[in-house]
């Protein structure tokens, strides 16, 4: 039994990965600064809003007092850390793999509206009547749910060893 190549291992298909969560998140900051009104909330259902906003940080607008080619170069630096990652992690841990791409496309993404505009697009807010999460925007979600993927992949790995 020969062993396959998990899809997200293959370079193609992580590269046609990145390039379409990248068309989608920059449609979709393309719309809201298009039609969505600038820092005025937009509820779609209860807990929910569109919310536009600038970032001129990082993450939940850490380090927004930094010069903006020290973000652009920090990002940069991620990136190729993560495509190096993708590199090195053996072949079959798909899910590490399909990690890293989502990663590289959330980064890729924010790196974009910093390169053009100076700024990040952000538009999702999740709240309650006294709590409200730091606004974000589709990159930043590709990041997270890349993260968890390799976290996943880590724990099934631990597991695997374990049996």
């Amino acid at each position: 039994m020969t062993n396959r190549i998990p899809l997200m291992s293959r370079p193609v298909p992580v590269i046609i990965v990145i390039l379409l969560a990248l068309l989608l998140d920059q449609a979709v900051k393309f719309a809201v600064e298009m039609w969505l009104p600038f820092q005025e909330a937009v509820h779609v259902v209860p807990m929910l809003a569109l919310y536009r906003t600038y970032n001129y940080g990082v993450a939940f607008s850490m380090l927004s007092g930094l010069e903006g080619w020290l973000i652009v170069t920090l990002r940069l630096f991620v990136v190729a850390f993560v495509a190096w990652l993708w590199r090195q992690t053996p072949k079959e841990r798909g899910f590490a793999h399909a990690g890293y791409a989502f990663i590289i496309a959330g980064a890729f993404g924010n790196l974009i509206d910093r390169a053009l505009f100076g700024y990040v697009i952000d538009y999702i807010l999740f709240y309650t009547e006294t709590w409200s999460f730091a606004v974000f925007n589709l990159a930043d979600s590709f990041i997270t749910i890349g993260a968890g993927l390799v976290i996943l992949d880590e724990l099934l790995l631990l597991r695997r060893r374990d049996r």
